[in-house]
């Protein structure tokens, strides 16, 4: 019975970090735009269930994110680091834990003052705000 909880409370915790629907309307933002406006900032990627999960993209191409503040800390690891670089007009990151290691793609579009939409190279897609310089 606790057994179940746990997995029930840890799909829960994965469920909140899950991509949600969005369409992407804006411009894209380019390779230049990306280093002009994500680079050396915190984005705080928008959670389905509420609340946003803060990564920072570090000028010396380290990304790290920290998911404490949605209450993952108990079910999974609430924080990771990894690299990230820019291919093409994509912004790119692999974590070392996060997703099994797994490199992701991202194309991010205008969606607004201060925020982007994203889609995942597996079509997956999300909403963020661009915060603070690091």
């Amino acid at each position: 019975m606790l057994r179940c909880r746990a997995l029930l409370c840890a799909a829960i915790a994965l469920a909140a970090l899950a991509p949600h629907p969005a369409r992407a309307e804006g411009e894209r933002i380019t390779a230049e735009e990306i280093r002009q406006s994500i680079i050396g900032r915190r984005i705080y990627l928008a959670a389905p269930i509420g609340g946003e999960f803060p990564l920072n993209y570090r000028p010396s191409g380290v990304v790290d994110g920290n998911g404490e503040a949605l209450g993952i800390g108990r079910l999974v690891r609430p924080r990771d680091e990894g690299k990230w670089w820019i291919a093409g007009d994509r912004l790119c990151q692999q974590f070392r834990n996060w997703y099994k290691g797994a490199t992701l793609c991202f194309e991010l579009y205008r969606a607004g003052e201060g925020r982007l939409t994203w889609i995942r190279d597996n079509g997956q897609t999300g909403t963020a705000r661009i915060g603070e310089s690091l």
